[in-house]
């Protein structure tokens, strides 16, 4: 039913999808503790990207959400060209934040190879799960696609970030219990929001008479602009 498009409502989804990655990479130095977890603080909103990343893909469908997957990349990839310049400039003679700007924001190349690989390998398996899993349910039970779908992009996430960033660091015993902490919890933290997915998709499908089913769809993550 109806036609992907580029409306108001897909650039305020994208608008939130981007905003929530970029925060998400810049708080994520912050170690939290919740309910005796240590966690980054990115946890908070990075699994936003997610849900957000499950409403485009089944409201305006895999190659819409593909675009916004590569807009996001390419967004955070300014921020942090940004944060990097400004690192490197010389700093006033009278300022004495230069020591806590790097502590905060600089990022080692390792974590920085990390987060991107991370990103981009889970946004997109997250997006494709989804769209086969919809055309396989053909269109009933949102929540086994939008919950089945962050298992699987979560899990890739998570693995590849912090083995990637951490590996010959941290002992192995610890690197998994690390990807296997973060993985719950976002997943439980998908399978909470859940009822609002729902309130959110159904919203949209009805104001924009969009229902997208990737039937034909090419799922080439470098297809980006066939849309």
């Amino acid at each position: 039913m109806g036609k992907s498009r580029f409306t108001p409502l897909f650039f305020l989804i994208t608008v939130v999808f981007i905003s929530c990655l970029v925060a998400a990479n810049i708080v994520a130095v912050k170690l939290v503790s919740i309910f005796s977890l240590v966690l980054p603080a990115a946890v908070v909103v990075f699994p936003i990207t997610y849900i957000f990343g499950d409403i485009l893909t089944e409201v305006y469908g895999y190659r819409m959400a593909r675009l916004v997957i590569w807009t996001g990349f390419a967004a955070n990839l300014i921020v942090v060209g940004v944060i990097w310049v400004a690192q490197i400039l010389p700093p006033a003679s009278f300022w004495k934040g230069q020591s806590a700007y790097v502590a905060v924001l600089g990022q080692t190349p390792r974590i920085l190879a990390a987060s991107f690989l991370a990103y981009l390998s889970g946004e997109f398996l997250n997006s494709i799960v989804l769209s086969r899993m919809k055309l396989a349910t053909k269109g009933r039970f949102l929540w086994t696609r939008t919950i089945g779908s962050t298992i699987v992009g979560q899990a890739a996430d998570s693995t590849i970030f912090i083995t990637v960033a951490f590996v010959t660091t941290i002992p192995g015993n610890a690197l998994i219990q690390l990807v296997v902490t973060q993985w719950l919890f976002k997943v439980t933290y998908e399978v909470l929001v859940t009822p609002l997915t729902y309130l959110i998709v159904g919203a949209l499908k009805r104001h924009e008479q969009i229902d997208t089913f990737d039937y034909g769809t090419n799922l080439n993550p470098l297809r980006v602009f066939d849309t």
